[in-house]
């Protein structure tokens, strides 16, 4: 009989859906296991929750977590930065023809992508537009504006949310733009981002209103952050109008980014112009989406997950000093389809300030053009799980196709 490949958690005698973790090999903290059996006594749960190797705590669910409902959806376990994921492309580029000196590079892809966050995301924040470039106008006007002014109907605050000024721009903390070398020396470019002010904002409004809602209908949740949305109130299907087009504006950031990062390459490049040799690679790892399992049809929320169905093509990101792989789903189906965003944080952000120095950070990411100041600490990669034995826990959700590694790293 072939070994079981996850883990199965359950209170003895609790009335909660079974867990199965794929998470052999990989640790999981005690809150992120408490946090998983909470969500898990949820009534609308549907058959069991699926578990990635990269999981850890997070607000109200774990981050690594693929949680599939019927009749209702937790704003809050989908998130805030709705529709963040990832885009990645080969391109026609070897590392001889980049320059030598990397630093060129890394500033040309910081002059073309604005990044991080300054005036307190005010009029002056450097990772907001300030004029809008006619691109990203004509990108507002063809793919997203239609679809905010509906919006806009039900939700007139949203106005307020940085929206156009955030297209196009990468923001903070573990997002990224990084130029990477797979095994033969093809050099690809990849993106990490989401869905930056206007997702938060929305993703906000409906975390408030489903709390509301619980105190209203007199309903005590093992966590506040658990507050839902019933499929037969008019605000789900608020949300889901919302956090559709808010997914779409994340894919659309990327897109821009990524065309943004092509040009980049070529301004420094020594000897031709970057071009992509495939089609771009794209894929969302905080959202929810309604699809069809085991002939029902239900709400699969991927917190901190990506869909690995037979035969997609997923991303799964290392750290900013290991390597990252491009993969193949195979289809698992008590997975629902699906496989870790990336290596998972080993460590709380602050924990790994007050664990790690500066010369911890350059040693580890040494060889590496980023940068190597404090203000990154709580992004080394000593804050997160060994991405090697998350690959290994995974192994029957996906097939590694390309194994890459960053010689320039963005982050915001």
């Amino acid at each position: 009989m072939t070994e079981q490949s996850y883990i199965v958690i359950a209170s003895k005698g609790s009335r909660r859906r079974p867990i199965y973790a794929w998470t052999k090999g990989v640790p999981i903290e005690d809150g992120a296991r408490e946090q998983l059996l909470r969500v898990a006594s949820l009534p609308f749960v549907h058959e069991h929750i699926a578990v990635m190797p990269d999981v850890h705590f997070g607000i109200g669910a774990t981050v690594g977590s693929v949680i599939p409902t019927r009749g209702a959806i937790v704003p809050a376990a989908v998130g805030v930065d709705v529709g963040c994921g990832m885009c990645a492309v080969p391109t026609n580029l070897r590392r001889e023809d980049l320059p030598e000196d990397l630093g060129a590079l890394r500033r040309a892809i910081e002059h073309a992508v604005p990044h991080g966050r300054t005036d307190n995301g005010g009029r002056n924040d450097r990772g907001a537009w300030g004029s809008i470039p006619g691109h990203i106008q004509a990108a507002w006007d063809e793919q997203l504006g239609e679809g905010f002014e509906r919006l806009l109907a039900n939700h007139p605050r949203a106005r307020r949310a940085n929206s156009l000024r955030h297209l196009g721009t990468l923001g903070t903390g573990n997002h990224f733009i990084e130029v990477e070398l797979d095994t033969t020396g093809q050099v690809w470019l990849m993106v990490h981002s989401g869905s930056r002010g206007i997702g938060g904002a929305l993703a906000n409004d409906f975390i408030k209103a489903a709390k509301k809602l619980m105190r209203d209908f007199h309903i005590v949740l093992p966590d506040p952050n658990l507050a839902y949305l019933p499929e037969s109130h008019g605000l789900f299907h608020d949300y889901v109008q919302a956090v559709t087009w808010a997914q779409r504006f994340a894919r659309v950031n990327r897109q821009l980014m990524l065309a943004a990062t092509v040009e980049a390459v070529s301004s420094v490049s020594t000897g031709k112009a970057c071009q992509p040799t495939d089609e771009p690679i794209d894929c969302h790892h905080n959202y929810v989406a309604e699809e069809t399992h085991g002939g029902q049809t239900i709400w699969v929320t991927r917190k901190g997950a990506v869909r690995a169905g037979e035969g997609d093509r997923g991303i799964i990101p290392g750290s900013m000093g290991a390597r990252s792989y491009i993969v193949r789903g195979k289809g698992e189906p008590r997975s629902f389809m699906s496989c870790s965003h990336g290596a998972g944080r080993a460590m709380s952000r602050g924990e790994a300030k007050r664990r790690f120095t500066e010369a911890d950070h350059r040693a580890a990411t040494a060889g590496v053009e980023c940068r190597k100041d404090a203000t990154v600490i709580d992004e080394t990669p000593a804050a997160y799980k060994d991405i090697d034995a998350v690959m290994a826990a995974q192994a029957d959700l996906v097939a590694i196709e390309q194994t890459v590694k960053q010689i320039v790293c963005v982050k915001g």
